[in-house]
C-alpha cells in the first residue's frame, strides 16, 4: 500500500457526537497505517461564510480559509465528514466552500481569444481522490429516494467539478442508535481510513 497524504475536514460545527467520532476513526486509524494525516475542524476555524457580493467583486480570505484551500491542494486524498440537516450539508460547511473554491484555486475558466469565459473548464485537482462520509437521522436508503440529491451539490457541483474522484458512504439512522451498531459503523470507518480510501 502506497501512503498517502490525507487531509480530513471534519463538517459538523460540534464537537462531539457520531460525526466526530467518525473523523477520529478515521484519522486515527490512517495514521496508524503511516499515511500523512491534516485536519480541519470547521467549528474551529474562523472566517465569514457569506459571500457577500457574489463573485462580483474579490472578499479577501481569512487565514482559515488559506489554510484550507492550501491542504486542499497538497493532498492525494480528501475526506469530508458532515451531517445531513434539511436535505443538505450544515450551513457553515457551504459557506466554506462559497468562499474558498474559487477560480483559480479548484477550476479554471478557459478563455476566447478576448478574454472572455468559455463554458468549459480546467479541473484543478484531476488526479486526487475524495471520500464523503455523510450521517443522517434518517435511513439512507429513504434520504436517497427524497426528490432531488442530497449529496450532488458537494459530490458532483464541488468536487467532481474541480477533479476529484469522489466516493460516498452514507451512515444511519444515525440518531438513538445502539453501540453494537455504532461500532460497526466506526469500524467501516477505521478499514477506510487504513486503506486511505
Amino acid at each position: 500500500m502506497t501512503a498517502k497524504k490525507i487531509f480530513i475536514l471534519y463538517g459538523h460545527p460540534d464537537s462531539v457526537g457520531l460525526c466526530h467520532d467518525i473523523a477520529d476513526a478515521y484519522e486515527v486509524s490512517a495514521r496508524a497505517a503511516g499515511h500523512s494525516v491534516s485536519r480541519l475542524n470547521i467549528g474551529e476555524m474562523r472566517f465569514d461564510p457569506v459571500l457577500h457580493h457574489g463573485y462580483r467583486s474579490r472578499q479577501e480570505l481569512e487565514p482559515d480559509l488559506v489554510r484550507f484551500q492550501q491542504l486542499v491542494k497538497e493532498c492525494d486524498h480528501f475526506v469530508i465528514v458532515h451531517p445531513v440537516w434539511w436535505v443538505g450539508m450544515p450551513a457553515l460547511l457551504k459557506g466554506l466552500f462559497d468562499r474558498a473554491w474559487l477560480p483559480g484555486s479548484a477550476f479554471r475558466y478557459i478563455r476566447t481569444k478576448t478574454g472572455q469565459n468559455t463554458i468549459f473548464w480546467h479541473r484543478l485537482f484531476r488526479g486526487k481522490s475524495a471520500r464523503i462520509v455523510i450521517t443522517s437521522g434518517t435511513a439512507p436508503w429513504l434520504v436517497r429516494a427524497l426528490p432531488g440529491n442530497v449529496n450532488a451539490q458537494l459530490k458532483w457541483g464541488i468536487l467532481w467539478y474541480s477533479g476529484f474522484s469522489v466516493r460516498s458512504t452514507w451512515i444511519g439512522p444515525a440518531e438513538h442508535i445502539p453501540e453494537r451498531t455504532k461500532a460497526r459503523w466506526i469500524e467501516k470507518v477505521r478499514k477506510l481510513g487504513t486503506k486511505g480510501k
